[in-house]
C-alpha cells in the first residue's frame, strides 16, 4: 500500500508516519509526505497513491483544492482530510472523501481507516514493474496490452506506456489466470479491454487495433466467450 501525507507542519507529518510504522512495520506500506501540494501532484502522476492524508488548511494549496485536482487524475484514490474544523465536511463531499480525521491524529482512528483502505484493495492485483529508473506498481485491470519490442516490452494502461526490459512470455505466464490472452507473438492482450473483432484484428477499449496471428483467431473468440460467461456469472 503507498501512502502519501502532505501537511505544511512538520510535526503531524511526523506523527502520522511514525504512528503508520507502529501499525504496519511493513517493506509492504510505503509512506511519502509533502509539505505543499505541488510536489504531491507531480509524485502522485509518475506514481499514484492509495490513500492520501491532506491538510485542509495549508498556505499555498489548501486540501480542499488540492483534492479536487487529484479527483481529476483518480476517482479510486482514497482521500482522508486532516483538520479540526467540521464546516469543512460539506466540501468534503464534493470530492468524495473517505473521513475526516482531527488533529493530533488518533492511533485507533488511523487504524480503521488504514485497514479500511487494505481491506477494499485486498481484492486488486497489482503488477510490479521497473521502468523509468524506478519500482511502479500497475493496477492489473488497468492494463490494455502487452507489446513486445525486441528485448523490452511496453506496456500500454490507462496511466501511460512503461517500457521495461522482459520478455513476453514471463508476463503471459505470470497473467495467465487474470484473463490475458496471446492473439500474437508481439501482443498479449487483457480479455476484459477488447471492445471487438473485426476478421483478423481486435480493438481495445483504448482504440488501439492490433493484428490476430491467423492460428489464434478461433482460440480469442473462445477464450473471450468463456471470459464474459465467467465474469458475468
Amino acid at each position: 500500500m503507498r501512502v502519501a501525507v502532505c501537511d505544511d507542519e512538520e510535526r503531524f507529518r511526523v506523527q502520522i508516519r511514525d504512528l503508520i510504522d507502529k501499525i504496519y512495520n511493513s517493506l509492504d506500506v510505503i509512506v511519502d509526505d509533502f509539505s505543499d501540494g505541488k510536489k504531491l501532484l507531480e509524485r502522485f502522476d509518475a506514481n499514484p497513491y492509495d490513500v492520501i492524508f491532506l491538510d485542509i488548511e495549508m498556505p499555498e494549496m489548501d486540501g480542499i483544492t488540492l483534492a479536487k485536482k487529484l479527483r481529476e487524475r483518480s476517482e479510486s484514490v482514497f482521500i482522508v482530510f486532516l483538520t479540526g474544523h467540521v464546516e469543512y465536511a460539506l466540501e468534503g463531499y464534493e470530492v468524495n472523501a473517505l473521513r475526516y480525521l482531527t488533529k493530533p491524529i488518533k492511533e485507533d482512528k488511523l487504524r480503521e481507516v488504514l485497514k479500511y483502505v487494505l481491506d477494499k484493495n485486498s481484492g486488486k492485483r497489482q503488477l510490479m514493474i521497473k521502468a523509468e529508473g524506478e519500482e511502479l506498481r500497475l493496477p492489473i485491470s488497468d492494463i490494455f496490452y502487452f507489446e513486445a519490442q525486441n528485448q523490452y516490452v511496453m506496456i500500454h494502461e490507462k496511466g501511460g506506456d512503461h517500457l521495461v526490459r522482459a520478455n513476453l512470455g514471463d508476463f503471459e505466464e505470470q497473467l495467465a489466470k487474470d484473463g490475458f490472452f496471446r492473439i500474437h507473438r508481439g501482443y498479449l492482450v487483457s480479455l476484459s479491454k477488447v471492445k471487438k473483432i473485426v476478421k483478423a484484428e481486435v480493438m481495445m477499449e483504448n482504440g488501439d487495433t492490433l493484428p490476430i496471428s491467423r492460428n489464434n483467431v478461433k482460440a480469442l473468440k473462445e477464450a473471450l466467450y468463456s471470459f464474459v460467461e465467467e465474469e458475468a456469472f
